[in-house]
């Protein structure tokens, strides 16, 4: 199993302490797209050696308010009032899974963006998420990786 780190991927230090709890989750951002992504482990998996739908649907969560915050100049948080998941195919330990994170709009109090899990140029998982606009965390909040 391998544990490279693809090129252009840095470590992120966000996401509070659940998604701390998952693993480590890395960033790679350019003028087009987010992305956020973490290497599956058997942590991760189902009875049937998968990665859990649980999982998934957290890492498209934590990856739509990591990515809406990052393109949002005020830096405001953001918090999940409607996600959407359909899962399309399967993640296995050693996968190198990837939420590509398109942001659709942000207004005064709600936000709207999708994403989809890839592993490679397999879709795994999509997601859509509409999010309540919240002040900027603070920066004792950010050190602490929130």
């Amino acid at each position: 199993m391998s544990t490279a780190i693809p090129e252009g991927f840095e470590r992120l230090k966000r996401g509070g302490p659940y998604m701390a709890g998952l693993g480590d989750l890395y960033l790679r951002e350019d003028e087009e797209r987010i992305v956020i992504a973490i290497r599956v482990a058997e942590r991760h998996t189902n009875m049937r050696g998968i990665a859990h739908g649980g999982m998934l649907a957290s890492l498209a969560d934590t990856a739509l308010g990591i990515g809406l915050t990052l393109s949002c100049e005020a830096r405001h948080s953001f918090v999940t009032v409607s996600l959407t998941t359909d899962y399309l195919e399967a993640a296995r330990p050693g996968d190198w899974l990837e939420a590509h994170v398109q942001v659709d709009r942000i207004g005064g109090r709600v936000a709207f963006a999708g994403c989809r899990l890839r592993v490679g140029e397999k879709a795994v998982l999509r997601a859509a998420g509409v999010f309540a606009v919240m002040a900027p965390l603070t920066p004792a909040q950010l050190a602490a990786g929130y």
